[in-house]
């Protein structure tokens, strides 16, 4: 089991007469994810509301009054992995998969897996199945885009990704999505924050990753690389981007970048130790 610390600040100036905000900030509550302890801070103090959906993403709704708005949350949470041998993890037939997980197979806003058919079965349509082949695809996409912040913007997808071939860490998802889905391999995003990432990347930010749906689990995979797998804590989960943004704002705000800290805590008597590298098959769902 790993433990982690995680703080989140994010700071606007609202200049309509009020403003709205829809925030997935909060750790997921899983089978597999627990919180030990959070605590939610607004400044000035404004009502809020919550909604957790059927994949667990916390939904924060505020509405503010024109104004500087400061959000604070920080947490620590709890992971119980599942490790796996990736050679024992097979692909699921479509005839097979459960009602749930068909709605990951369709092309999304940002992942055009329609269009990705033909290079995916070029590229790996001709490799055996299973959580190598998807690792594959993980290294595909690791190896031929590049990390380079700021690149793109809230309407880069999966084909712009494929074209440039430079992008972020949501850019890498979407295009390992994409070529899943294309592949009839079912495929999301999570969301995270990225602990681990080389400190000369910048500091801590939100992360996007993948998980795939295999032998009956959903299991993670990194395209971009930056993070330590065992260390990333769900926030989100969805389709793509569009489903899980950090901060939906509606009305005339100004937004600041947001500032975020992240931190193991080991017990080693309570049997929680650091996030390490594996090479197991990972499942945090």
């Amino acid at each position: 089991m790993n433990r982690l610390r995680y703080s989140v600040n994010l700071s606007y100036e609202i200049l309509d007469p009020t403003g709205d905000f829809l925030l997935i900030v909060e750790a997921a509550k899983t089978a597999r994810q627990s919180v030990v302890s959070e605590h939610l801070a607004l400044t000035p103090p404004v009502e809020a509301s919550r909604y957790t959906d059927p994949l667990c993403n916390r939904l924060l709704r505020i509405r503010a009054n024109k104004g500087p708005l400061t959000v604070r949350y920080e947490a620590v949470v709890d992971i119980d992995h599942r490790l796996a041998d990736g050679m024992s993890i097979k692909e699921i037939p479509v005839t097979e998969l459960p009602f749930d997980v068909l709605s990951y197979l369709a092309p999304s806003r940002y992942c055009e897996s329609d269009r990705m058919m033909e290079f995916a079965m070029r590229e790996f349509g001709g490799m055996r199945p299973g959580y190598s082949r998807v690792y594959a695809i993980r290294e595909w996409v690791r190896n031929h885009v590049r990390f380079l912040s700021r690149s793109t913007n809230e309407r880069t997808s999966a084909i712009d990704t494929i074209v440039e071939r430079t992008g972020v860490c949501r850019d890498f998802s979407h295009l390992m999505i994409a070529i899943c889905r294309a592949l009839s391999i079912p495929a999301r995003m999570s969301s995270s924050v990225d602990y681990g990432a080389d400190p000369a990347m910048g500091p801590p930010d939100f992360h996007a990753v993948v998980e795939v749906f295999l032998s009956g689990g959903w299991y993670l995979f990194d395209p971009s690389g930056v993070s330590i797998p065992t260390g990333l804590l769900r926030i989100g989960t969805g389709r793509d981007a569009a489903d899980i943004p950090f901060a939906a704002v509606f009305g005339k705000i100004e937004s600041k970048r947001p500032f975020i800290e992240i931190q193991p805590i080991s017990d080693l008597a309570a049997g929680i130790g650091l996030p390490l590298a594996t090479t197991s098959a990972i499942s945090t769902w």
